[in-house]
């Protein structure tokens, strides 16, 4: 339990940060945290859970949302219950992050705008991928054509994947959170679970192996995580919707599967600080992506 009393003037409160699929939401998070919290690919709609990322300072404790990416088009049930998460992180937040690609606008920033304006939150307006504008002067029609669509309370141009320019946004966003004590504990980084990241880490190392759509068709599932003999014990299922997936995954001579596994397993070396003895098994459950029942018993909040 958290008994630290909070300073005057101390402020603590939720942070969302949305936008559209694949604007680097994810990527923003791990970069104010300053450590890998939640997974990125360059795929659309990796992030399917609303994750938080707990930043303590001094004076204040943002609680960042990381949302999967609002978008149109999806009408299977995994689509559905990813928009359902993202709009309920608004609802939530005290203060919202609205992140674009500088120079982009599409529909689907557009939507996610539309939803935003409508919880009446503060509305801080991230332009990802700056450095990528030359002359820095390009972006300024862009952001008056923004500032027409919406009233922002701050515009911050910064580069999630390079860091740079994010030094001051968590002093900004804590101006818009009320004044209260910290919600978790100052060593606390996230509210998700080792297993929850254990087994992102396995999805994210088949998402950034596996071509086209199948990414969308997987889902991973650990069956046991324990400690044993200094070592950690780690055996998950991936859940695809075709037989015909499972044979991709596998690969030729089950030689995709220990690629994958062989990745997840360093990088579960590196985040839980010690040896790490994985097993993957790969499994078919007909369309459950489409199946409400099914999203439910594969951990999904539905």
């Amino acid at each position: 339990m958290n008994e630290q009393q909070p300073a005057a003037g101390h402020r603590c409160g939720f942070a969302a940060i949305v936008g559209r699929p694949n604007v680097g939401k994810s990527t923003l998070l791990n970069a104010l945290l300053g450590q890998k919290i939640s997974i990125v690919s360059p795929k659309p709609q990796t992030t399917r859970h609303r994750i938080l990322g707990i930043l303590t300072r001094p004076a204040a404790q943002v609680i960042f949302v990381d949302t999967p990416g609002l978008h149109a088009g999806g009408r299977r049930a995994m689509n559905r219950h990813m928009n359902r998460a993202a709009l309920a992180s608004l609802q939530d937040a005290d203060v919202n992050l609205f992140v674009v690609e500088a120079l982009r606008w599409t529909d689907e920033d557009q939507r996610v705008l539309d939803e935003l304006v409508k919880q009446d939150r503060p509305i801080i307006l991230v332009l990802n991928k700056a450095d990528k504008v030359f002359p820095k002067e390009r972006l300024l029609p862009f952001i008056e054509e923004l500032g027409r669509r919406a009233s922002f309370v701050e515009v911050v141009p910064l580069s999630a994947l390079k860091r740079s320019n994010i030094e001051q946004l968590p002093a900004t966003i804590a101006g818009y959170l009320p004044e209260g004590p910290a919600h978790f504990p100052d060593d606390q980084l996230t509210d998700r679970s080792d297993q929850f990241q254990a087994a992102e880490i396995v999805r994210e190392k088949l998402t950034l192996r596996l071509r086209q759509e199948l990414p969308y068709g997987l889902t991973v599932v650990l069956e046991q995580f324990k400690e044993e003999d200094g070592r950690l014990l780690v055996n998950a299922v991936i859940w695809v919707e075709r037989s015909g997936q499972k044979a991709i995954v596998i690969g030729n001579g089950g030689e995709q599967l220990k690629e994958v596994g062989r990745a997840a397993r360093l990088e579960m070396n590196e985040r839980f600080k010690r040896p790490v003895h994985l097993e993957l098994w790969v499994k078919v459950k007909e369309n459950w992506s489409d199946n409400e029942t099914a999203l439910r018993q594969l951990g999904y909040e539905t």
